[in-house]
């Protein structure tokens, strides 16, 4: 259950600075796509979500025994 709350907060916390390019962007108004860098690419938002969920995978799956390791040494 851990390892899925951990997902679910990295995930949450991708959506939520996507959010705030989103807000920027807004605010910003004509340099809106300047300031977001996408390159024209529609998709921008959902592949750094994606890779975040791939990145907390992986450091799940890497680094968990080692984890689990030093919580046993203590």
């Amino acid at each position: 259950m851990v390892a899925f709350l951990s997902l679910c907060i990295a995930l949450a916390v991708s959506a939520f600075y996507e959010l705030i390019e989103w807000w920027a962007a807004l605010a910003f108004g004509q340099g809106a796509h300047e300031f977001l860098g996408t390159q024209g690419d529609p998709w921008d938002t959902q592949a750094d979500m994606f890779l975040a969920l791939i990145g907390a995978a992986a450091a799940l799956a890497v680094l968990s025994r080692l984890h689990d390791r030093q919580i046993a040494r203590l």
